[in-house]
């Protein structure tokens, strides 16, 4: 590289991300894959970032009454803008722009074509899977584009000087997101093309292998006169010490950290009551305050995890990449709010900065539960993850579920609002698409923008969290972040997040500091369970010919459901059986007794034990969804050991929506004797 080239890239280095006059080059935008530094930087008037996702179109914002309309409407995976000749239009936008992230649960064979700047032809023309699957250049980086947990993923930039629009034929599948950032009027950038040259290629090459081997480091590699403060501090219960004490203008530009922790689960409380803080410049109160396991991504607990700019290695250290920039000082604090005394080692590298200072925002990452939700009824369904005033750029967050009942905790979309426009320029299409995986699937896995690093099968503590570097969204006045929750606290299904975000000095973040117990508190749920039942939920499959029988939570139907939970039997078609173990403890003659779900997709069922009618079939059909309440069956002798318990699905009511469902809730063996 020569000279010129050398000093026009640092030039851009110190420039904001986009200025009105700027020309990026495709290799330029490559180059921000990895780039942490650049988030720091305000916004210029003009950059957006937004999205295009196939979320139910039943949702609106009534401009004459300034009322959300069906704000919790779920059907999710095959909204589009309109229809042209047979296919739909997924995405139109202007530019100059870059799509920075592509998104599916269920990308199939059907084409989705990107014409680019109004060209005739399509800058890219693929089946919508191979978008994802590594079967074409340049969506074949295995760091870029992959799967994650269901969820179909692509990072390689695509970019356009003047418009972009998507158009997808029959068959492109179900759900779809298309996040881009959109440019000051007046910068340039290249159109997209599959041929990429040497250089972009080479480029390409490098991200991807940084982003798929070296995750744990600084991506920006060693820095001009860095240095690093090492220190171990012990801090008393109830006490606080001071880390580092830095003199500016200098940015923290990495911050490392190591303690000795007890076995999990004994972990999550001392992550927990140790509070990481930093304060900028001398304000009054600190633009960091968060658990300390909490601040490093993942929680509760220690969980080996690596992404780009935080994470916890197998050797025990957690680190953290996040430019942290400031003008005259900063300080960094651990504070103990457990009853034991703690010890932790930190290193903090930190170096000057690489642009005027008055250019950059202040680093902020807070942690909260139920903090600052919506007050209109109509969108009590929003859940917010984060509320701040002033101009920045949102860049991420961990997402922590408390979920003991197990089942899927989520369903619920994304909504970003971008200086108080009235509808979200981001509208998701479920909490696990935000997350970037897909049909709630509890799979761990660890990716460089998005990592789901503890689930126990979406029972007990689940954690996820998403990085917005590419795709950061720069506001100037307010920003709004929320996620859907559609279960209540006290079903329990409780969150709490750490939010992270740059914020212009002056700027209001209201977040404050919780006390230790608040944010430990974890109850159990109190469930309801009908004496001498045999679960429906917990009973073995022995043998199915179809369909997917499943324990589904029906909490929010009322308390009538032994353990709020029955056996949910879908995909199934008249003259389909379902053969479940029935334990008998002893042998004796027994009056068998069950509780079924009625609902209006419910199908009519033959019961049978040991193939052996158990009278005439039962029709489930009901408007709403409701138990049958406990039906004696038959009085049986049986013997001790496992006899077999069968629904067969033998048709559905007139006035049944034909989905031939059945919910098991409970059977029982009672003694004939009693």
């Amino acid at each position: 590289m020569n000279a010129r080239r050398v000093a026009l890239l640092t030039l851009a280095l110190l420039t904001p991300l986009a200025t009105a006059q700027e020309t990026l080059t495709y290799i330029d935008l490559i180059h921000r894959l990895t780039d942490l530094e650049r988030l720091a930087t305000l916004a210029s008037p003009g950059e957006a970032c937004a999205q295009c996702s196939s979320y139910d179109r039943a949702s609106k914002h009534d401009a004459a009454t300034g009322k959300y309309v069906a704000w919790d409407a779920n059907g999710d995976g095959s909204g589009f803008i309109r229809e042209e000749d047979g296919s739909i239009l997924m995405a139109e936008m202007t530019g100059p722009g870059c799509i920075w992230r592509v998104w599916s649960a269920r990308p199939e064979d059907g084409h989705v074509r990107i014409y680019l700047d109004g060209a005739a032809d399509p800058a890219v023309d693929l089946p919508f899977k191979a978008y994802f699957d590594g079967s074409t250049a340049p969506f074949n980086r295995k760091a870029m584009c992959y799967e994650a947990a269901r969820g179909w993923n692509c990072y390689v930039p695509i970019p356009y000087q003047e418009s972009c629009k998507i158009v997808a034929a029959p068959g492109w599948g179900r759900y779809y997101h298309w996040t881009y950032a959109t440019f000051p009027q007046g910068a340039h950038v290249p159109a997209f093309h599959m041929d990429l040259t040497p250089e972009e290629s080479a480029a390409l090459d490098a991200a991807d292998q940084f982003l798929g081997a070296r995750l744990g480091t600084d991506p920006a590699g060693p820095r001009t006169r860095e240095a690093v403060v090492r220190k171990t501090v012990a801090v008393g219960a109830g006490a606080a010490q001071t880390v580092a004490a830095l003199e500016g203008p200098r940015a923290i530009t990495g911050l490392r950290a190591k303690l000795d922790l007890p076995e999990s689960p004994a972990d999550r409380a001392v992550l927990r009551e140790l509070v990481l803080r930093i304060t900028w410049d001398g304000d009054a109160e600190p633009s960091v305050w968060t658990p300390l396991g909490d601040f490093f991504g993942t929680a509760p607990g220690a969980n080996v995890y690596r992404s780009l700019p935080l994470g916890l290695t197998e050797d025990g250290w957690w680190y953290c990449y996040w430019y942290m920039p400031f003008a005259e000082k900063a300080l960094v604090e651990l504070a103990n709010e457990g009853a034991e005394a703690r010890e932790a080692t930190f290193e903090i590298v930190h170096a000057p900065l690489t642009a005027p200072v008055d250019t950059l925002g202040r680093f902020h990452a807070k942690w909260h539960g139920d903090a600052l939700l919506p007050e209109a009824p109509e969108r009590q369904i929003d859940w917010t993850m984060v509320k701040t005033e002033g101009a920045g750029r949102f860049c991420g967050v961990m997402l922590h579920v408390w979920n003991p009942r197990g089942g899927w905790w989520g369903e619920g979309d994304e909504k970003l609002f971008v200086d108080n426009e009235p509808f979200p320029s981001t509208f998701g299409t479920g909490s696990e698409d935000y997350f970037g995986y897909a049909w709630g699937n509890p799979t761990l896995f660890a990716r460089p923008y998005h990592n789901q690093t503890i689930s126990s099968g979406n029972a007990g503590h689940v954690s996820v969290n998403r990085w917005h570097i590419t795709d950061n969204v720069p506001f100037q006045t307010a920003f709004e972040g929320c996620i859907e929750k559609y279960f209540p606290n006290n079903r329990p299904t409780l969150f709490d997040c750490t939010a992270y975000w740059y914020l212009a000095p002056g700027g209001r973040d209201p977040y404050g500091p919780l006390p230790a117990d608040q944010r430990m508190a974890w109850p159990e749920p109190d469930v309801k369970r009908v004496k001498g039942t045999i679960e429906g939920e917990k009973m073995e499959i022995l043998a199915k010919t179809a369909g997917n029988p499943h324990p589904q939570e029906l909490t929010g139907l009322g308390d009538q459901w032994s353990a709020n939970t029955h056996l949910w039997w879908t995909g199934a078609q008249p003259g389909d059986k379902l053969d479940l173990a029935l334990p008998v403890k002893e042998d004796g003659t027994f009056r068998i007794a069950a509780q079924l779900t009625k609902a209006r997709d419910y199908a009519i069922v033959q019961l049978y034990l040991d193939d052996e009618k158990l009278g005439d079939p039962i029709d489930l059909f009901n408007p709403g969804v409701i138990p049958t309440g406990e039906m004696d069956l038959a009085t049986r002798a049986l013997k001790k050991g496992t006899s077999k318990f069968t629904l067969e699905i033998v048709g559905a009511n007139p006035d049944a929506v034909k989905s031939y469902m059945a919910g098991v809730d409970y059977l029982k063996l009672v003694p004939a004797q009693q």
